[in-house]
C-alpha cells in the first residue's frame, strides 16, 4: 500500500472515532434525561377506539378542575371497631389540608364503613405535581396520621402513581449499570481479552446515547410517546443488539486478521463485506417487527414500535462505523492477550462445536427428533398462560404502600370503592340509566354525579355522569364480568346512549384489544421475517423452516413461563401485552441467530457443498452466536431489577427464550433438519444442485 493510501486508511478511522467521541460526549447525557419527557400516566396508554376511552374523554366535561385523588383509610390500632369520636377527628384532619401545597379544593369528610372498623376520605391533588408528588403525599400522610388511636393508609391513583415513580426511579441509573456490568463480565470471561469487551461496551453506550437523544427530541415534540416501560426496554434493546452485532463483526475480523497475517484494512474490508448482510438483515427483522406494533390499537404498543426501531438503527450505525474504526486502529492489540489465528487453524479453537457438528452430522434424525419432542412438550403448557392482566396486588414485585392501603380499603368497604365504574348517559334518561345500573348483579350502588353544593345532577353537553360502585375489587374477574353485564344492561336503556368506563372497563378493553392485536400483528411479523429471509438466503424452503422453528421456540418459552410464573414466582396472571411483546422480541431476535448461522452456512456451501458447508458454518459461528445469546439473555434479565411484574415477566420470557433458541433451536434443531433434508433445503435456489 502506498504511503498516501496508508495515511488515508489510518486517518479515516481516526476521524470516525473523533465523531463518535463527540456524539458520546454531547448526546450521552440524554440516556439519563429521557425520564424528563416520559409519562407514567396509565390513562395515556388506553385503546384509542374503546368505549372506556370515549368515557374518559366525556368525563372531562364534568370536571371543574383536573385532579389526582388520594384515598385515605383509617383503621383502629390493633383492629376492632373505631371510637365514634374518631370520625370527627379524621374529618378535621382532612379539613386541615385545605389550601396545602398541591391540594385542590376542600377534602371530603371522613365516612365510616358499615362494619364500623374503618373510615374513608378523599383528598384531591393537582395532577401535574410530577416529582413533587411524594413530598405532597408525605404532607397528607403526616396530617391524617395524627388522628389518635388509628393507623392511616394512602390508596388510590395518587398513591399508585407515586409507587410507580419509585419503581421506575432505577431506569436511568440502576438498570443501565446492571446491564452494562453484566455484559462486561460475560465478555471478559468468554473472550479473555481486555480491550475488546471495553470497545463493545463503549460502542453500545454511544448507540444508546444517540438513540435516547433522538427519542428525547421526538418525545419533546409529541411525535412519539415514552413511559418507564418503553424507556427501560429501549435501553436493554440497544445494549443487547449493539453487543450482538459487534460480536459478529469482531469475530469475523479476527478470522480475517489471521488469514491475512494481520493486514488490518483488507481484513476489515473483508469482515464488513461478509458481516454487513447478516447484520443488516437481523436489524431489519427486529426493526420492522417492532414497527409492526404500529398496527396495534394500544397506544403503549404503538409507542414502543418507532422508539425500538430507532434504537436498532443506532445500534447498527455504531457497529458498522465506530467498531470498525477502533478495530482497524488497534489491529491484533484489540484481542490481546489472545492472538488471531489463521483460518486453517480456526477449527482447533472450537473443540466443543466440532463435537456438536459431528453429532449433528452422524445422527441428524435423532438430534432433531429429540429437540422437537422437548420443545413440543414445553409448548403444550403455553395455553395455560393467563394473560387477562395482573391483579393490582401483583403489579409491584416488592411491597408497595398503595397495595397495602388498597387491601385495607377492600376489607372494610365495597371492593370497587374509590375506583367506581363511570357511566355517561343522556340527561333525559338519567334516572332510567341509574336504576338499570343499580339493578345489575355485582353492583353495590349507583349515584348521579351532582353539581357542586347541590343535590341536582350535573348536566354537561346534555349528558350526565353516574358513578357505579362495584361489589368486587376493581381488578378482579368478577368486577370485569360485572362491567360486561353493566354495558349489556345500559345499552338496552332507550334514549340513554350510555357508555361504561372507569378503571375496570379500561382493563377489560385493554385485554380485548390486546387479543385482537395479537391476531393481527403476529401474522404481519411472521410475513416480514419470511420476506427478509427469502431475500437473504435466496431460498423458500429454508426460510419457512426457520420461521417455524422460532415460532415453536416462542410457544415452548410461553409454556415454561406459565409454569414458572405460577409455581415459582407466584403470579396468577400476566399483563395482557406480555405475550405480544414476548413474541416480537423472541421471534425477531431468535431469527437473528439463525440468520448469523445460515448466512455463514450458505457462504461455506457455495465452496464445499451443503453437508460440509453446514459443518463448517456451525463450527465457525457456534462460539460467537452462543456468546451473543448469553449476553442478550443476561441483558434482558437485567430488566428484573425494576420491581414491576410486567418487566419481570418480559425479562424472564426473553432471557429464557433466547437461551433456548441459542442452545437448542439454533445449535441442534435447525442444523439437524438442514443436514437431514440435504441440498433440497435451498429449494428453489441454485444451491440445491451444488454437489
Amino acid at each position: 500500500m502506498s504511503t498516501p493510501a496508508r495515511w488515508a486508511s489510518r486517518l479515516l478511522p481516526l476521524l470516525v472515532l473523533v465523531v463518535w467521541l463527540a456524539v458520546g460526549g454531547g448526546l450521552g447525557p440524554y440516556a439519563g434525561k429521557l425520564g424528563e419527557v416520559a409519562t407514567n400516566d396509565q390513562a395515556a396508554f388506553l385503546p384509542r377506539s374503546a368505549e372506556s376511552t370515549r368515557v374518559l374523554k366525556a368525563q372531562e366535561a364534568f370536571r371543574q378542575e383536573e385532579t389526582l385523588p388520594a384515598l385515605v383509610v383509617w383503621t383502629a390500632d390493633g383492629g376492632g371497631r373505631l371510637d365514634p369520636a374518631v370520625q370527627a377527628d379524621a374529618s378535621r384532619a382532612l379539613a386541615s389540608l385545605k389550601g396545602a401545597e398541591g391540594v385542590v379544593g376542600a377534602p371530603s369528610p371522613a365516612f365510616p364503613s358499615e362494619d364500623g372498623e374503618a373510615l374513608r376520605g378523599i383528598v384531591q391533588l393537582r395532577p401535574d405535581l410530577g416529582e413533587e408528588l411524594p413530598a405532597v403525599l408525605d404532607e397528607v400522610e403526616a396530617a391524617v396520621s395524627a388522628v389518635p388511636g388509628t393507623e392511616a393508609w394512602l390508596a388510590g391513583p395518587a398513591a399508585t402513581q407515586a409507587d410507580l415513580g419509585d419503581a421506575f426511579s432505577g431506569i436511568d441509573g440502576l438498570l443501565l449499570v446492571v446491564a452494562l456490568v453484566t455484559v462486561l463480565v460475560i465478555l471478559l470471561l468468554v473472550y479473555r481479552s481486555v480491550l475488546l469487551p471495553l470497545l463493545i461496551i463503549l460502542g453500545a453506550v454511544f448507540a444508546l446515547g444517540l438513540a435516547c437523544a433522538v427519542v428525547y427530541v421526538l418525545a419533546d415534540h409529541d411525535v412519539v410517546r415514552v413511559d418507564g416501560q418503553v424507556q427501560g426496554i429501549l435501553s436493554i434493546l440497544v445494549i443487547g443488539a449493539a453487543t450482538d452485532y459487534a460480536l459478529l463483526l469482531a469475530a469475523r475480523y479476527r478470522e480475517e486478521l489471521g488469514a491475512r497475517d494481520g493486514d488490518r484494512v483488507p481484513a476489515m474490508r473483508a469482515a464488513l463485506r461478509q458481516s454487513f448482510g447478516p447484520i443488516a438483515a437481523s436489524a431489519a427483522t427486529v426493526a420492522l417487527a417492532l414497527l409492526a406494533l404500529l398496527f396495534s390499537d394500544l397506544t403503549n404498543n404503538r409507542a414502543l414500535g418507532p422508539v425500538g426501531a430507532i434504537g436498532i438503527v443506532c445500534a447498527v450505525l455504531s457497529t458498522v462505523t465506530f467498531l470498525p474504526a477502533a478495530l482497524v486502529l488497534l489491529g491484533r492489540t484489540a484481542y490481546w492477550p489472545a492472538r488471531p489465528e489463521a483460518a486453517a487453524d480456526g477449527e482447533a479453537a472450537h473443540p466443543v462445536w466440532r463435537k456438536v457438528a459431528g453429532l449433528v452430522d452422524r445422527t441428524p434424525r435423532k438430534v432433531w427428533a429429540g429437540s422437537l419432542a422437548a420443545l413440543l412438550a414445553c409448548a403444550a403448557f403455553s395455553f395455560s398462560l393467563d394473560s387477562k392482566g395482573v391483579p393490582f396486588d401483583e403489579i409491584f414485585v416488592k411491597d408497595a404502600p398503595s397495595v397495602a392501603a388498597q387491601e385495607r380499603l377492600g376489607e372494610h368497604f365495597p371492593g370497587g370503592a374509590g375506583t367506581p365504574a363511570v357511566v355517561i348517559a343522556d340527561a333525559g334518561a338519567a334516572e332510567k340509566a341509574r336504576t338499570a345500573a343499580a339493578a345489575v348483579e355485582g353492583v353495590d350502588s349507583a349515584t348521579l354525579f351532582a353539581a357542586p353544593g347541590t343535590d341536582r345532577p350535573l348536566v354537561a353537553d346534555g349528558r350526565v355522569r353516574i358513578d357505579v360502585t362495584l361489589a368486587d375489587a376493581a381488578d378482579s374477574d368478577a368486577a370485569r364480568d360485572t362491567v360486561v353485564a353493566l354495558r349489556d344492561a345500559l345499552h338496552e336503556v332507550p334514549g340513554a346512549d350510555a357508555l361504561v368506563g372507569g378503571s375496570t372497563a379500561q382493563k377489560y378493553d385493554t385485554q380485548v384489544t390486546a387479543e385482537r392485536d395479537r391476531k393481527l400483528i403476529v401474522p404481519v411479523v411472521l410475513a416480514i421475517i419470511l420476506v427478509i429471509l427469502v431475500g437473504l438466503l435466496r431460498s423458500l424452503l429454508l426460510p419457512v423452516l426457520l420461521v417455524a422453528t422460532v415460532a415453536l421456540n416462542f410457544l415452548a418459552t410461553l409454556g415454561v413461563s406459565a409454569l414458572v410464573f405460577e409455581n415459582l414466582l407466584g403470579f396468577t396472571g400476566t399483563d395482557s401485552a406480555v405475550p405480544l411483546y414476548g413474541f416480537v422480541f423472541l421471534v425477531a431476535l431468535g431469527v437473528d441467530y439463525n440468520i448469523f448461522l445460515m448466512s455463514r452456512v450458505r457462504e461455506e456451501t457455495e465452496l464445499h457443498g451443503t453437508r460440509e458447508g453446514l459443518r463448517r458454518g456451525l463450527v465457525a459461528t457456534g462460539g460467537v452466536i452462543t456468546s451473543a445469546g448469553v449476553v442478550l439473555a443476561a441483558t434482558f434479565a437485567a430488566l428484573g431489577v425494576i420491581p414491576l411484574a410486567f418487566l419481570v415477566q418480559i425479562a424472564f420470557i426473553v432471557a429464557f427464550g433466547v437461551l433456548l433458541d441459542t442452545l437448542v433451536v439454533r445449535s441442534l434443531l435447525v442444523p439437524a433438519l438442514v443436514r437431514d433434508i440435504g441440498p433440497a433445503v435451498w429449494w428453489p435456489g441454485a444451491l440445491r444442485h451444488r454437489p
